[in-house]
């Protein structure tokens, strides 16, 4: 990871840049000549003009995908609410996916994760985030969870980062942690729900420490939400590809 800090750039043209995997935080940018940039990710507090886009991109989300709001629940039912969206999302996207060939599934479209590995990664978000963070777990790394790319590696944290497994043997992995998440739902109260974990400990993701409930849960939510949406984005290229 290169990082640039403290510096004054100017004068500079930037044409046919890819950038991936990157992180930008308090620039500034004056008589800028901006045209044909995609920007796909987390943007918060960016101003254009003197106005914060961010509550805009953020409601015209909404707009697009009605249902986007759900991931944003308050109480309990309004979490076991997005599980069910997600799970019938998911079957659907699933469904899609069944009607390639497998050694599609494999592929990278624009260099973005495979369909598979995007699955192994919702089993490392699950790990992390419920198990690990939220039921106390130090180490529940499934050999075919996928961190994501920034992640330090540890020897204790098993990755199988070349494997190429089947759609039919990551599909009961995944049903598995969305069982567990509505394990853990049905088990908590709404005390429960606004209380932090008990610290996290061992190695891995995310750090030592404490972190409130809901945001373990909400984190899973927003992880699952996004990547189908991704996941969707390649399908469209994959079934072009195939019916041209």
């Amino acid at each position: 990871m290169t990082e640039i800090a403290d510096r004054s750039v100017t004068g500079v043209r930037c044409r046919d840049l890819d950038v991936r995997q990157a992180g930008f935080w308090n620039i500034r940018m004056r008589d800028t000549w901006i045209q044909d940039v995609e920007i796909d990710g987390d943007v918060e507090n960016l101003r254009i003009n003197g106005i914060d886009v961010g509550p805009l991109i953020e409601a015209e989300l909404d707009r697009r995908y009605p249902l986007r709001p759900k991931m944003r629940p308050t109480d309990l039912a309004g979490f076991s609410e997005a599980v069910d969206i997600l799970e019938t999302l998911w079957a659907r996207t699933v469904a899609r996916a069944r009607a390639l060939p497998p050694e599609l599934l494999h592929e990278r479209v624009d260099g973005e994760w495979s369909f598979v590995q995007t699955l192994r990664h919702l089993l490392f978000a699950t790990d992390i985030w419920i198990s690990r963070a939220l039921l106390g777990n130090p180490r529940p790394w499934h050999p075919l969870g996928l961190p994501f790319e920034e992640m330090e590696p540890h020897p204790e944290i098993p990755v199988a980062h070349d494997a190429r497994p089947d759609l039919d043997e990551v599909l009961p992995l995944r049903a598995e942690r969305y069982a567990l998440l509505r394990r853990v739902l049905e088990d908590l109260t709404p005390e429960g729900l606004a209380a932090t974990t008990e610290p996290v400990e061992g190695p891995g993701y995310p750090p030592a420490g404490r972190y409130p409930v809901a945001k373990c849960l909400t984190t899973v939510l927003n992880e699952e939400w996004q990547h189908r949406l991704y996941a969707e984005r390649d399908l469209d290229a994959l079934e072009a590809r195939q019916a041209g």
